[in-house]
């Protein structure tokens, strides 16, 4: 059953959170890969940090136990996702799902961060 929500119910920002071993390998992956900039960090030593670019923000979260899960974990929209496919197979980045026109629109394309995350990234077609 579908609730109604009306009036009051309004959202702003929901942003991703990643698990990660090592929070500045972390940084200066999505830094040099994305160009995202860190905008905020909590904890001595560094336990939470914030990366923001244009609309788009990634908190990043120390876990020193992680273990990826299967699955995907965060999606990204971009403009120019062959660019960004062809950043990530010069690092030499694990594919897990090859670039492709989908039937529902978009061109899109899985990868695996250094801790294992799995991104989704999309682009309209």
């Amino acid at each position: 059953m579908t609730e109604k929500h009306e009036g009051a119910l309004r959202f702003g920002r929901i942003a991703a959170t990643l698990p990660v071993k090592d929070i500045e390998r972390a940084q200066a992956f999505y830094v040099g890969l994305l160009g995202l900039e860190k905008v905020f960090e909590n904890g001595s030593p560094v336990g939470f940090m914030i990366l923001q670019r244009d609309d788009a923000e990634l908190h990043l979260s120390l876990q020193k136990n992680h273990k990826a899960a299967d699955f995907n974990v965060a999606h990204m929209m971009v403009e120019n996702i062959d660019h960004l496919h062809d950043l990530v197979q010069q690092r030499g980045l694990k594919v897990v799902k090859r670039l492709q026109d989908k039937d529902y629109g978009l061109r899109a394309f899985v990868f695996e961060d250094p801790d294992g995350n799995r991104i989704d990234v999309g682009q309209p077609i």
